[in-house]
């Protein structure tokens, strides 16, 4: 599933439990690997916005200058109206786009 992409669902949905240990066997590890993957979301989501809005940066230090820009606020906007990374790396983890990778074990477990 695309960060691009993601429904910007905003509300509350119940998940099944025996559905996101489907991969792993083990609740736990589920709820670990869908932490990391949803700070590797979060991290690009960052990223992404950071780059968009240096371009709105002042080169001046005159703050006096500064004023509302309409582009910078709609970039914002879209923004926020994001899903959460969490809810994003749920949606991969029961999609099973999220590749496991255990160490000491030569193979992977992906979908």
């Amino acid at each position: 599933m695309s960060i691009k992409h993601a429904a910007a669902a905003k509300t509350t949905v119940t998940r099944d439990v025996n559905k996101l240990d489907i991969e792993t066997g083990n609740i736990y590890e589920s709820v670990a690997m869908m932490g990391r993957r949803a700070n590797q979301i979060a991290i690009t989501i960052k990223e992404e916005l950071t780059l968009k809005l240096e371009e709105f940066a002042v080169s001046g230090e005159n703050l006096e200058e500064v004023y509302e820009n309409r582009e910078q606020i709609e970039v914002s906007k879209h923004y926020e109206r994001m899903p959460k990374p969490s809810a994003i790396a749920i949606q991969e983890m029961l999609e099973g786009g999220i590749v496991i990778r255990r160490p000491g074990q030569e193979g992977t477990i992906s979908n």
